[in-house]
């Protein structure tokens, strides 16, 4: 079977989105090391586990929803336990099961790095388009999740996708 390659207008909009993809990463985490001592990664798995009941996930949910492998969360997770802004403990349904919990440090560090990254997150992706832009990025957006995430694993507990 042959490739098929991408056209012109094909080409365009990938080399934009690679570019985006490649560089708004690093942007977002240099302004969280900046500001808050944080890497993007870090301030995400807080900003997670803040948006969960009673501020608790199980290991394997919150690597779900940080696109982690538990290899890499656990170590991000002693990092921040180490720091006092999250804690660890046996599951009480399921004691294979680890759960971690976001400190009141954690809340009041995450708390306190949200203004900037909402900031960051303004100056470098919604105030360069306009509301039209914005409803299309969002369009656009479920386009790719749905063939990236289809059980919605990552965002499926705060994104709410079209039923078409």
């Amino acid at each position: 079977m042959q490739p098929r390659w991408l056209d012109d207008e094909e080409r365009a909009a990938w080399l934009r989105l690679v570019g985006v993809v490649e560089l708004l990463p690093g942007v977002l985490d240099t302004q969280l090391r900046q500001d808050s001592g944080l890497s993007h990664f870090e301030y995400f798995s807080l900003a997670m586990l803040s948006e969960a009941p009673d501020h608790t996930l199980r290991m394997g949910a919150l690597a779900q929803r940080t696109n982690a492998t538990l290899p890499r969360l656990s170590h991000v997770i002693s990092r921040l336990e180490s720091r006092g802004l999250v804690e660890r403990s046996p599951s009480v349904k399921d004691r294979r099961a680890t759960n971690a919990r976001l400190t009141a440090a954690g809340w009041d560090t995450v708390v306190a790095a949200a203004p900037g990254h909402v900031d960051a997150v303004r100056q470098f992706v919604l105030d360069p388009l306009t509301r039209e832009q914005l409803r299309e990025l969002t369009v656009i957006g479920d386009a790719l999740l749905a063939r990236l995430d289809p059980e919605g694993r990552m965002f499926g507990h705060v994104i709410e996708r079209p039923t078409d």
